[in-house]
Parts: C-alpha cells; sequence; structure tokens
C-alpha cells in the first residue's frame, strides 16, 4: 500500500472519530473520543508535514487532556431526595424524560407506575436521575431506574447502591430487584452489583 493512501485513512478516520465524538452525549465518553480523533490528527498533520494543522489539534488534545483531569478530579455533591409520587417537580421531570426513560424501562408510564418509594438523586443539586419503587417483605422492586444522559457515568448508580445501602437498611429493605427489559440494562445491574436471581425469569437482586 502506497503511503500517501495511509496518510489518506489516517485522515479519515480522524475524521470519523471527532464527527462520532461531537454526537455524543455523555460527557466524559465524548472527551474521550475527541482526545484520540484530535491526537490522530495531530499525527495525520505531522505525516504529511501540515504543521497548522498538528499544531491545532494538538491544542485540542491538550485540552481534552485538561478537562478530563477536571473531571476526574472535581467533588460531586450526591444526595437522595425521597418525594412523594405526586411531587410536582418529579413529575415535571418524568414528563420531560419519558421518550428516553422508555428506550430503559418499555411502557413505563407514571401515573400507573410509580411505586411506594420515589426519590431524586441529586447531583450538585442538578436532579440527575429518578427511582421508583414498590416495598413488600424487605423487598423494593424497582419500576424505573433513570439516569439523564449525560450522568450516565455510574456514579449515581455506585452512590445509591454502594455507598448509601444503609439508606435502605433503616426502611427494612434487605435487597432490591429489577427486571431489565433488555440485555444493556441487564449488563448495567450486573455492573453496579445486582444477580440473576434463580428461577425468577429474569428478576435481578441486589443484597444489602
Amino acid at each position: 500500500m502506497e503511503t500517501v493512501v495511509v496518510y489518506e485513512i489516517i485522515g479519515y478516520l480522524a475524521s470519523v472519530l471527532v464527527a462520532i465524538s461531537l454526537m455524543m452525549s455523555r460527557i466524559v465518553p465524548l472527551r474521550i473520543l475527541n482526545l484520540i480523533g484530535s491526537g490522530t490528527f495531530t499525527l495525520y498533520g505531522y505525516l504529511i508535514g501540515s504543521w497548522p494543522v498538528a499544531g491545532m489539534n494538538f491544542f485540542i488534545v491538550l485540552i481534552n487532556i485538561y478537562y478530563l483531569v477536571q473531571i476526574y478530579n472535581s467533588r460531586e455533591y450526591l444526595r437522595i431526595l425521597e418525594v412523594s409520587k405526586a411531587d410536582e417537580y418529579l413529575r415535571y421531570f418524568l414528563g420531560f424524560h419519558k421518550t428516553d426513560i422508555q428506550n430503559f424501562h418499555p411502557g413505563f408510564e407514571e401515573k400507573a407506575d410509580l411505586g411506594e418509594l420515589n426519590m431524586l438523586v441529586l447531583r450538585d443539586t442538578v436532579p440527575a436521575g429518578a427511582v421508583s419503587g414498590e416495598m413488600e417483605n424487605g423487598r423494593l422492586t424497582l419500576n424505573l431506574d433513570f439516569v439523564t444522559p449525560q450522568y450516565r457515568d455510574f456514579k449515581i448508580a455506585n452512590f445509591l447502591y454502594a455507598e448509601n445501602k444503609d439508606y435502605f437498611r433503616e426502611k427494612g429493605i434487605k435487597e432490591i430487584a429489577a427486571l431489565p427489559a433488555d440485555s444493556k440494562y441487564a449488563a448495567y445491574l450486573k455492573k453496579v452489583g445486582f444477580n440473576p436471581e434463580n428461577g425468577s425469569s429474569g428478576m435481578h437482586v441486589l443484597k444489602l
């Protein structure tokens, strides 16, 4: 393969990576992919002897590194805000994100499916997620476990299911159960500590 063709492939690859990164809503994956794309563009500019291309994209690499360091080193404040199923803001939040919620909980309807326990999860005072479920015999069965796109980095899940187990225990909850609608949600549940329940047709359970 001729050298010029290899260079063109590198240039096209860099363009694709940057383009994909700009279509992403989650800020951390966006920054990481944009970092890789701009780094590839830097290499491309160097290889073809275009110093303006190499220099500009190297500057973008540094910007991405700076913001990723800021993101990973920043201290965020998370809080569980328990609300009633009639809470006006909860209903507004669910209505605003209704389409996205359907991707994770097909058929979810706030009026019919909000449970006994309802929570908004605040991230630096910003409502970033909502959880709802029914409590019975020491088990909380989730009807809703939703996080807005820009905060899907597992920090909220770890905050809820790993760092705040005592919050649920104080309510007499010994385990949390969820029935995933698809393999992606099942993978998410496994990552945050849920395990498939024997003989339950797909139910996943987190022991507290």
